[in-house]
């Protein structure tokens, strides 16, 4: 069973910048494509970033693009979500999960992901 953990998040000042990253165990993880999701109290999860299962494509929100950048180390079974220019809109609990769905479809739906992990708290103050 393939369980994720993810950390890195924090306190940062607007236009600041965090590393999270998204530790799994098993030995299956570089099967898998990967995403990034964020959550606001009494909103829905939202999509913010995905990785294929070799790193060669990514995805993005376009509230994130150019800012925020997605990457994994398959032999660290951890993938990474590099934020800069942070903005006080990007507060939210960051979730890293699994792509269980084989799909061409784009990856943003939460849906087709398991192994959540328990989350990261990034703040971001104006």
């Amino acid at each position: 069973q393939v369980q994720l953990v993810e950390s890195g998040g924090g306190l940062v000042q607007a236009g600041g910048s965090l590393r999270l990253s998204c530790a799994a165990s098993g030995r299956t993880f570089s099967s898998y494509a990967m995403g990034w999701f964020r959550q606001v109290p009494g909103q829905e999860r939202e999509f913010v970033s995905a990785v294929s299962w070799n790193g060669a494509s990514t995805y993005y929100v376009d509230s994130v693009k150019g800012r925020f950048t997605i990457s994994r180390d398959n032999a660290k079974s951890t993938v990474y979500l590099q934020m800069n220019s942070l903005k006080p809109e990007d507060t939210a609990v960051y979730y890293c999960a699994r792509r269980v769905v084989y799909s061409r479809d784009y990856p943003s739906d939460l849906h087709e992901y398991a192994s959540w992990g328990q989350g990261t708290q990034v703040t971001v103050s104006s």
